[in-house]
């Protein structure tokens, strides 16, 4: 009897092997060690304290009269009362249930009815920093890596940082998986690259994946471009468009696993005109990147992230998910923040 042609052929509904996956932010109970920003720097003036969501819990950033900002888990260790309610005494942010207070350190320093704090009456306090005009958490005891420089000193530049609204549905580090796939920046922003596909020359370290191209912007600008992925949250890029200098960065912050809370800074030189033309400039760079991230949107809105089949214009991305599998993983908060 005669093999039908049906079954000469590998089944088509079979899907092909691909790539061992990346764990999902949380799925293991860890979550990437990277700094995530938690909000705009303008969102807390002094002696003000608000509560946000982070990682698979809650924290708190509160700032002091003295304008030091910190990042720390949101519940009072006494009762478990959320300071987000709590009041900023001075430097000291004092809990709405029995007005116990912790200072910047996290570290409960007095109690209303006199009673000797006791000794593990702390909060978990994040490394935090502030910067580009955003409040950034480390996930981690210690930072591993610094956020990156513009190749000008910032004393130079002007910047300009907004919240995008709403969430995006997945992790950040799918979102910085465009980043390293070069497919991605040609098919769907339409960008012409000068030369072959940069793969060999990317600069690799334990924590950053960056590379540099000349190009042609879907609507005709010469660009020149340095990019690259800090951490697991941070897009990075300095670019010249028709030969003038911007900066660009989309900070990523974990409100919860599988979302996403974006940002974006843009940067520029304050030699390149008066105030209101580097204001408008840097107007037009985030209408611009706008533009550019819209068109990434939608699709981050609706995929299920599961990279499959790989070609070699993937060599690069390759890379990359086997940077994501290694990437180091930990919750020191996690008795702290849920």
């Amino acid at each position: 009897m005669s093999t039908s042609l049906h079954a000469q052929h590998t089944n088509p509904r079979t899907p092909p092997p691909g790539p061992k996956r990346v764990l999902n932010e949380g799925e293991d109970g860890l979550f990437t060690q990277s700094w995530f920003p938690i909000c705009l720097s303008s969102d807390v003036p002094p002696e003000t304290v608000k509560g946000y969501d982070f990682l698979d819990g809650r924290v708190v950033v509160y700032r002091g009269a003295d304008g030091r900002v910190q990042v720390a888990s949101a519940y009072c260790p006494h009762m478990g009362a959320s300071l987000e309610v709590g009041k900023m005494i001075g430097d000291s942010l004092r809990c709405a249930f029995h007005h116990w207070e912790y200072n910047l350190d996290g570290v409960c320093t007095k109690t209303m009815v006199g009673d000797p704090p006791p000794p593990n009456a702390c909060l978990f306090v994040f490394p935090t920093q502030e910067r580009y005009g955003l409040v950034w958490a480390f996930n981690g005891d210690a930072p591993l890596y610094d956020l990156p420089s513009f190749p000008f000193p910032e004393d130079e530049l002007a910047f300009k940082t907004i919240e995008l609204p709403g969430l995006s549905g997945v992790d950040p580090w799918v979102q910085c998986c465009n980043t390293p796939d070069m497919q991605h920046i040609k098919a769907l922003h339409g960008i012409t690259f000068g030369q072959a596909d940069p793969h060999d020359l990317v600069r690799w370290t334990d924590h950053s994946c960056c590379y540099d191209f000349v190009g042609t912007h879907v609507n005709g600008e010469h660009v020149e471009n340095s990019i690259g992925v800090y951490g697991t949250s941070l897009y990075y890029q300095s670019t010249y468009i028709n030969g003038k200098w911007f900066g660009f960065l989309v900070p990523m912050g974990l409100p919860r696993p599988g979302k996403s809370k974006n940002f974006m800074v843009a940067a520029g030189k304050i030699s390149d005109g008066t105030p209101d033309e580097v204001a408008a400039w840097l107007d037009f760079v985030l209408d611009f990147e706008i533009r550019v991230v819209g068109e990434d949107l939608p699709i981050m809105e609706t995929m299920r992230f599961r990279p499959g089949t790989l070609t070699q214009s993937d060599k690069t991305f390759a890379r990359y998910l086997s940077f994501l599998r290694q990437y180091p993983r930990a919750h020191p908060s996690a008795d702290f923040i849920k």
